[in-house]
């Protein structure tokens, strides 16, 4: 059974959030911007005791969180916000706590956003930071990838790149409820519908259009889902049962093991879409960043 936490924090996200219609891609982005992520205060609050620099005019833009002591792993986080919003900056609950329990020092790249730069500006940028970190002396096998929400499946679609591409791959990857699967179709969409705190079915596509064209949401680079899971490293995934995306996470979870690949799946009840971002005030945010940063640690000390 859920936390009162997450059931009272869950209601505020219906209120305040959850919405059928987001309205055209420049109304709809405006309004992702205003509501999505952690305010400032909060940012704040739970990245205290963590340094956070901002990287310098010829590196790619973004943050680095360092926690005391020189940690020898790598986190490379990208941020969720429908691909159309949010920061490093609003993610540092998630990205402060991961630094912390790893314990490792994270890479927070500022890919750029839909629609302003559609598909493919954020998965070039994303690349573009894991090679600059190599390039700095990071070790393939003590980088992790991290992602929520679209952040997770841009972390996938850069595995598949990656791995195309014959490029150096991370130790691992954790994702938290990633979305896979731009065009929909998966079950939860229909069977969640009213019980997801944050979105409804029409949402899905609102924000797929931001971030590329409807002839392109089938790609493995869009929804990376489709694309071939031979090859990954060992994936932890982590979804609400309530969620929309919940089957994105699902079948992708399945498809890797079919091949004899590994993932570990952790579905949590009664929580939101994101609900790791309430580190320090819903007790199964902490929960899951502690699985995680546990995830991460063992990954990248094991190579």
């Amino acid at each position: 059974m859920s936390s009162v936490q997450a059931r009272v924090f869950g209601l505020g996200v219906r209120v305040l959030i959850r919405r059928r219609d987001w309205g055209p891609p420049e109304v709809l982005a405006r309004r992702a911007r205003r509501l999505f992520g952690a305010p400032p205060p909060f940012q704040w609050l739970r990245s205290r005791g963590v340094l956070v620099a901002s990287t310098g005019p010829d590196e790619p833009a973004g943050e680095w969180l360092t926690p005391p002591g020189a940690p020898a792993q790598t986190i490379l986080y990208l941020h969720g916000g429908g691909y159309v919003s949010c920061s490093p900056a609003t993610h540092r609950p998630i990205t402060a706590a991961l630094t912390r329990l790893t314990p490792a020092r994270l890479f927070a790249p500022a890919y750029r956003l839909a629609p302003e730069h559609p598909y493919p500006a954020a998965l070039d940028d994303a690349e573009r930071a894991y090679h600059w970190l190599l390039a700095e002396g990071a070790v393939p096998g003590s980088i992790a990838l991290a992602g929520d929400s679209a952040g997770g499946g841009l972390a996938l679609a850069l595995l598949f790149r990656l791995r195309d591409r014959q490029a150096p791959m991370p130790a691992c990857a954790v994702l938290f409820s990633p979305w896979t699967d731009l065009t929909a179709s998966g079950a939860s969409i229909a069977a969640n519908d009213g019980k997801c705190a944050m979105f409804r079915p029409q949402n899905m596509g609102d924000f797929a259009r931001c971030y590329a064209p409807r002839a392109a949401w089938g790609d493995s680079g869009v929804s990376p889902l489709f694309g071939s899971p031979h090859g990954l490293p060992p994936l932890h995934i982590q979804v609400g049962a309530e969620e929309l995306l919940l089957d994105d996470a699902v079948r992708l979870h399945d498809r890797v093991l079919s091949i004899g690949g590994r993932s570990e799946l952790v579905v949590y009840d009664g929580v939101f879409h994101g609900w790791q971002m309430l580190d320090g005030l819903v007790p199964e945010a902490r929960h899951a960043l502690a699985r995680a940063g546990a995830f991460l640690g063992a990954a990248t000390n094991a190579r």
